[in-house]
Formats: structure tokens, C-alpha cells, sequence
């Protein structure tokens, strides 16, 4: 998980207002952070000088902490000097977590709400329990101003709460190598099927879960969205898992979840314009790409996958600021798709396919 502390320097300057209150939360959360790190204890004076504030500021702010319940102490050491430290004794005994760490985990647990109803969300919220057993009620209250210069948003966000025993179900075939028979209706079919699956694995993919596992009968590996699942139930046949199988290495060749067995490697190329060359750049799309930048600001981005589907819609969803250089095969296929679009909103067809060197 990202430092807390530096989510919220990324979102403070957003606040308007209330610019002063998320200032303080900023220098306060700071502060925490330097009292867990430091174990001997710091000075009034070294805080202060740290946090760029007058000593009367840290003094406010330990005391802010004190009456809010949290462990923090003033201490005597040598020549009569003073210095501030979190006592951890007072902390849970034997969690092996900081106190700074405990708190972003309490505050980054919204972060996990996709998945309520999942083994992951109850496992997750006995340790949330646990944290906030610890801290008190008086404590709790103030660490949610923290959470509040943080949100995401819940656009396209899927609610597990309702596929709880699905999930378990599939979470015992998966750890016991258990078959498990599905119930599962895909985005086309008019009616579910049920048949056996040998499950291997979950992915988590813009929000959705998706089981990974064998399907027996077409004698290959498929991915089944938990959302279509309707029932799960395992069986007592034990199938062999392959050795060697890892997850992230069947997904490595695919631009998100969508995989095919045995297709050839296939090298991408698209021109990004000016206008979204920097959005491009800013995030890891795929662990192949490779981003060239040319001088008029556009940029050309290189990917090499086992299949063009997923990334198909990733290039159309910038409009006219994406370009596919190679392969042809995929220029025409968009090509392909962008006649009913204009036909449906009553243009007449422009678009020829190009070739390009």
C-alpha cells in the first residue's frame, strides 16, 4: 500500500476551504509518522525545525494526540533534556505493526469494499477490528479526519456482498484442488448451464473478479466473471493442478483478463496524440510496453500480447487522439467497427483503412 502520507500531499491541494484544517492534518499525520519512526524519542525542538512550525505548534498537536487517546509520551534523558516517542507497549503487545502502519491500514480499508462478501473482505475485517479495538473510540474519531482527504470512485464498482458462499465455494476448490460445479450464464447465452470446473485461481481486473481454472470438457483453460456465476458447489473429485502454473505469468500476455492459448505473439503499435501523450505516460498499461516520444509531443506506444481484443477498446475509447499503426489486422477491425457507429449516428462512412510503414 502507497504512504499514507503521500496520498494525502497528492489530494491536499484540492481541499479549498478547508485548505488551513487539511494543512494541520497533513503536518499532524507527518508528526505521527516521525514519532513511530524515531524509537529513542525526539525533541520539541527537532520536531518543530522537521515540521517547519513554532514549538508551540508541536506542543498543540502532541497534546491534540494525547487527548485523542494515542500512546505518546514526554520522557527524560540525559542532562534534563525532553523528548517525545510513541510508547508501542501501549499499542496491542505482540502486533507486529507500527502504529503509523496500523493507521494507514485502518484508513485504506474503504479500499477493499469492492470485495465485501469475498474471504478477503472478512479476513480483512478482523484485523480492522482488531486496530480499532485498539486505538479507542476518542482515537478512531480523529483518524477519520485523515480518510477524509482521500476517495475513490465507485464508477463501475461491483458489489460482492451477495456472492459470498459462491466465493467461498470457489475459494475450497481452489485451495484443496477440488472440482467445483458452476452455475454460470455468459454475456450471450439466454439461459445458464452448469458444469464442472477445476479451479486454479482469482483475478481481480477493473473491479470485477474472475475465476481462472480448467474447464474439463474443452480441455483448456478458461476465466469465468463471479459476477455470472449463479451457484458454486465443490465436489469431492481432486484433480491435479499443473505444475508449475503461476497466475500472473498466464495473465502476462493479456491487456487485462482475456487470454487465448496458443496464439502467436502479436506486436502492437499506436500513435497517441499531443493532447493524451501525457495521460498515456503516467500509468503502467503493460509490462511490455515501451513509450517513444517524438518531437511534435506525440508519442508512440509499443505492447507485444496474445490476443488484440482488450486492448482494441483501450485504443477506441480516445477517439481520434489513438491511432493503431500495426498490425493492419487491427486497423481493419476497428476500421470494422467504426462503420455501424457512424451509420448509427447517420453519417455517411470516411474512414479508409491506411497502410503504414
Amino acid at each position: 500500500m502507497a504512504d499514507y502520507a503521500d496520498v494525502l500531499t497528492a489530494s491536499i491541494w484540492n481541499e479549498g476551504e478547508h485548505m488551513a484544517d487539511q494543512a494541520a492534518l497533513l503536518r499532524q499525520w507527518l508528526l505521527l509518522k516521525t514519532l513511530s519512526a524515531r524509537r529513542i524519542g525526539v525533541t520539541l525542538k527537532e520536531l518543530a525545525a522537521e515540521m517547519q512550525v513554532c514549538e508551540k505548534t508541536i506542543r498543540r498537536d502532541l497534546e491534540t494526540f494525547m487527548a485523542a487517546g494515542f500512546p505518546v509520551a514526554e520522557t527524560s534523558v540525559r542532562f534534563g533534556r525532553k523528548k517525545w516517542h510513541l510508547d508501542a507497549d501501549k499499542f496491542t503487545p505482540g502486533m507486529t505493526f507500527a502504529f503509523d502502519e496500523a493507521l494507514a491500514l485502518y484508513l485504506g480499508r474503504h479500499l477493499l469494499e469492492p470485495l465485501a462478501g469475498t474471504p478477503f473482505w472478512e479476513a480483512a475485517q478482523r484485523g480492522f477490528k482488531k486496530i480499532r479495538a485498539s486505538l479507542g473510540e476518542t482515537a478512531l474519531r480523529y483518524v477519520e479526519k485523515f480518510g477524509d482527504s482521500f476517495r475513490q470512485t465507485s464508477l463501475g464498482r461491483h458489489d460482492y456482498s451477495g456472492k459470498a458462499e459462491v466465493i467461498d465455494q470457489l475459494m475450497l476448490g481452489i485451495e484443496d484442488c477440488r472440482a467445483v460445479f458452476i452455475t454460470y450464464q455468459s454475456m450471450r447465452a439466454t439461459e445458464p448451464v452448469t458444469y464442472d470446473v477445476y479451479p486454479y485461481g482469482l483475478a481481480y481486473h477493473r473491479g470485477s473478479l474472475y475465476l481462472v481454472g480448467r474447464n474439463p470438457q474443452r480441455e483448456q483453460i478458461c476465466h469465468w466473471k463471479v459476477d455470472r456465476i449463479e451457484k458454486a458447489n465443490v465436489d469431492q473429485f481432486r484433480f491435479q493442478r499443473p505444475a508449475g502454473f503461476d497466475l500472473r505469468q498466464h495473465l502476462a500476455g493479456s491487456f487485462g483478463i482475456y487470454h487465448t492459448d496458443g496464439e502467436a505473439e502479436v506486436r502492437i503499435r499506436v500513435r497517441f496524440s499531443p493532447a493524451v501523450a501525457r495521460y498515456v505516460q503516467e500509468s503502467q498499461w503493460h509490462a511490455s510496453q515501451k513509450l517513444t516520444k517524438d518531437r511534435d509531443g506525440s508519442l508512440v506506444a509499443e505492447f507485444r500480447l496474445d490476443d488484440t481484443s482488450e486492448i482494441k477498446r483501450w485504443i477506441m475509447s480516445f477517439g481520434a487522439s489513438a491511432v493503431v499503426l500495426e498490425p493492419e489486422t487491427l486497423r481493419v477491425e476497428i476500421v470494422a467497427e467504426l462503420e455501424p457507429l457512424l451509420a448509427a449516428y447517420g453519417c455517411e462512412s470516411r474512414v479508409q483503412p491506411a497502410h503504414h510503414g
